[in-house]
């Protein structure tokens, strides 16, 4: 919920362009200059550009080329810092499609489709349907993390991390909520950005504007990745994944393959290892699981939890 200012909008402006009228420079607010920006948006004025505006609060100047590093700066530490307030230091981060849907509104929208008269659509729904027992099961594992991290101390706990959007990312963050956990958003700003998931709290859920910004608080705290069917975005996050664990810029770590027959028929790696491109040790990187009961399993396993 977006806090309404308690001030009136003309009045603010008003006194504060006042020739007249003093200030005592040797005890400044932050919060002032952010006050200034919300009087000139709740009263209607466009904020042009404006040499005396204090610089961190000048969106002009923000947004400019030149403060690019700036920006990367802030992405980096905003994020960071309210995940440590939280107790927050280690994540499963779970990737997938953000088309698929629960079983039940699968169903719903396939009935819905199929009472109409366009079939292209029906044949669409029919095909994310037929894959909605992902999400129910990326549910289940976004529960059995959250349960195994209640009675933990905050230092042993594990939370549940997505990309904050429906699909697959909802499934998981749902499944952490449903069993008394909390989880982490990391979401981006899309032209074709769908509304965050409900199941993330508002504290937790972070936009990014840079792709390498948000995927590398994805891996800041990532003791494992699941990563279930997806589409580019997904085979995005994975291969980066991959390649920092392969080059030893990351540390070794879980990298699940959620879906054996899909991952099997969109990737072949045995074919990569006889051409040459990779080491065939590079293979054991990636672990198929078909069950979220085994995917929790291997995990544990792999850091004798």
């Amino acid at each position: 919920m977006r806090l309404q200012p308690t001030f009136d909008a003309e009045e603010l402006l008003h006194n504060i362009n006042m020739p007249n009228k003093t200030h005592d420079l040797h005890s400044p607010r932050l919060a002032d200059a952010w006050a200034v920006l919300q009087a000139h948006s709740h009263a209607g004025y466009q904020l042009e550009p404006d040499a005396s505006r204090l610089a961190f609060a000048d969106p002009e100047f923000l947004l400019r080329r030149e403060t690019r590093g700036i920006r990367f700066q802030l992405e980096m530490l905003k994020p960071d810092l309210e995940q440590q307030a939280h107790g927050i230091e280690n994540t499963v981060v779970v990737f997938g499609s953000a088309r698929f849907r629960s079983e039940e509104e699968s169903a719903a929208l396939l009935a819905q489709a199929e009472a109409g008269s366009d079939p292209e659509l029906t044949e669409r729904l029919r095909k994310l349907a037929r894959n909605s027992h992902y999400y129910e099961k990326a549910r289940t594992f976004g529960s059995l993390v959250a349960k195994y991290s209640e009675p933990k101390e905050p230092a042993d706990k594990l939370f549940i991390c997505t990309g904050g959007g429906p699909g697959i990312m909802q499934a998981a963050n749902r499944g952490a909520f449903e069993a008394g956990g909390i989880s982490v958003g990391l979401a981006i700003a899309l032209p074709m950005e769908e509304e965050a998931n409900p199941y993330v709290p508002p504290a937790l859920l972070f936009k990014f504007h840079y792709f390498a910004l948000r995927k590398m608080h994805f891996m800041m705290r990532a003791k494992a990745l699941v990563v279930f069917p997806g589409g580019f975005g997904t085979l995005d996050e994975l291969f980066e994944v991959v390649t920092l664990v392969q080059t030893r810029k990351a540390k070794a770590a879980p990298i699940v393959l959620f879906g054996s027959d899909y991952w099997k028929r969109l990737l072949n790696i045995d074919m990569m290892v006889e051409e040459g491109v990779i080491s065939p040790q590079d293979v054991k990187l990636l672990h198929y699981v078909d069950d979220p009961h085994v995917a929790w399993d291997l995990i544990k396993d792999f850091y004798e939890l």
